[in-house]
């Protein structure tokens, strides 16, 4: 049975389609092809599956599970998958759909009591199809939920307490927190936790025996990935492993290449498998409908330069390339960074795990792959996204030189050291404390504790690379006392003085 046939919807206007090879690739040929990627982009290792028709064409290793420890990457070795654990969300909700549990458009506030935006009109009118495509109006605000101390619930509530960024229903903005409050409604729907319906509903019907929720249990598995990342000259290092020990609707599943496939050829079908009805194909379909358009510029458009649309649909990025329609979304978390691409007009699913973070490998990879497996003319995807990544990082530095160019040199702050200290608080995330140690500012939130490096009158430097060393300025009322500590992006809020 035909399935997918809304994202070639972005494809019909482009023409003919291309023809599937006939003949499967050689698998030397996807072999070289991988290496090559991960040669290109200094990846150790890589696992990758690759379905066709309802079968596995490619399911393989390759590279190291760590540098710093002997192991080959294996089909079975653990990866955490991170946002792509959001499509794991929306099925799931798509069966409580089906069950009448819940509705894509049902207020959110009709599952969880507890939910609100920080706006009196989207307050009012959100629904739970509003959080599955980010169209909130809320920024990303990784920083509520990125190693905060705070339970799922908890994050979910104190956004609430954050001001919209844009106009409700009127931008994309990708929010991994409404994802959290979208498996938490799930869960309130069906009074289950949102983990034992993935569990039950997903996991076990698939045979994805080997797939879990968090690092705890990530950890007892014999055949893990260590993450990596590339140090200041080029190389990578192993990284410890981001803490993931609460299961987490929009990024805390752990899973393998063999899962993973099993995974893709699903999505790939009507919403059966082994000759039992999972989900309904309409609601399965819903997920992987366009629901919010995706502006094409920046770095997306160098990204993706054979793009003309391109939209989110409920946990699925939905485009155009080369004549086809794609369904895709990526994940990362530290040391990590995945890709599941679908091909639904000729059933071609690829599932690419690697251990390296924010690497563009994967989707490169996978662009190449798809050229491979289409017969299509075929692209240095390495060569073409390294370039677009360098003039990025470019862009970068000439922004850094121009701020820096307005950096006044040799100031001093305009108060005493001791008068900045003291509780900062904001109502969303929570207490800054500044204290003076051993002569210098310590500034302290959450678990991040670091000394603040004097920058030019009554501004600091947080220096946690980790966070985006965010600059700290103090603000003094007309008597010169200190009244509030504004934190510049990726934080980007202000603290009140107690």
């Amino acid at each position: 049975m035909k399935r997918l046939r809304l994202c070639c919807l972005l494809s019909l206007a482009l023409g003919a389609t291309p023809t599937l090879a006939a003949e499967s690739p050689d698998p030397a040929a996807i072999d070289a092809v991988v290496m090559r990627a991960m040669e290109s982009w200094h990846v150790p290792g890589v696992a990758v599956a690759i379905v066709r028709d309802g079968d596995v064409l490619y399911l393989k290793g390759h590279g190291v599970k760590s540098l710093d420890a002997d192991g080959p990457v294996s089909p079975d070795t653990l990866f955490p998958v991170g946002s792509c654990t959001k499509q794991f969300t929306t099925t799931v909700m798509a069966t409580l759909a089906d069950d009448g549990k819940l509705a894509w458009d049902d207020p959110v506030r009709q599952h969880l009591p507890y939910f609100h935006l920080g706006d009196p009109l989207a307050d009012k009118d959100v629904r739970l199809r509003d959080l599955v495509c980010h169209r909130t109006g809320l920024a990303p605000h990784d920083l509520l939920w990125y190693r905060a101390p705070w339970p799922p619930e908890e994050v979910v509530r104190r956004a609430g307490l954050l001001p919209l960024d844009k106009p409700f229903r009127t931008a994309f903005q990708y929010q991994s927190t409404m994802f959290t409050a979208a498996g938490l409604a799930a869960a309130a729907a069906a009074d289950q936790p949102w983990q034992d319906l993935v569990q039950k509903r997903l996991f076990d019907p698939l045979g994805m025996t080997a797939s879990c929720f968090t690092t705890t249990a990530a950890a007892k598995a014999a055949d893990r990935a260590a993450g990596h990342r590339l140090n200041r000259v080029g190389k990578p290092e192993v990284v410890d492993y981001y803490p993931q020990e609460v299961p987490d609707p929009a990024g805390s599943i752990q899973s393998t290449a063999r899962d993973l496939g099993k995974w893709a050829m699903f999505q790939l079908g009507d919403g059966r498998w082994d000759g039992k009805r999972i989900v309904s194909a309409a609601n399965l379909a819903e997920t992987h409908t366009p629901q919010m358009a995706v502006r094409l510029e920046g770095l997306e458009r160098e990204l993706h330069p054979d793009a003309t649309l391109m939209s989110y649909g409920m946990a699925w990025v939905i485009e155009d390339y080369r004549g086809v329609g794609l369904c895709s979304h990526a994940g990362a978390i530290d040391g990590f960074r995945v890709h599941i691409t679908l091909v639904p007009e000729k059933q071609i699913g690829i599932v690419i795990l690697c251990n390296l973070q924010r690497t563009r490998m994967n989707l490169a990879l996978s662009n190449t792959l798809v050229d491979l497996l289409l017969g299509l003319p075929r692209n240095d995807w390495n060569g073409l996204l390294g370039e677009a990544i360098r003039k990025a990082e470019a862009a970068d530095a000439e922004k850094a030189r121009e701020r820096e160019s307005h950096h006044v040199r040799d100031t001093a702050p305009t108060r005493e050291l001791a008068a900045y200290t003291g509780e900062y608080e904001h109502p969303a995330y929570g207490t800054v404390r500044v204290t003076l140690e051993k002569g210098a500012l310590v500034w302290t939130w959450n678990h991040w504790n670091t000394p603040l490096e004097h920058y030019q009158d009554d501004t600091f430097t947080a220096p946690l690379e980790a966070i985006g060393s965010p600059q700290i300025t103090f603000a003094l009322d007309a008597d010169k006392n200190v009244r509030a500590m504004k934190a510049s992006p990726p934080l980007n809020v202000e603290f009140r003085r107690k």
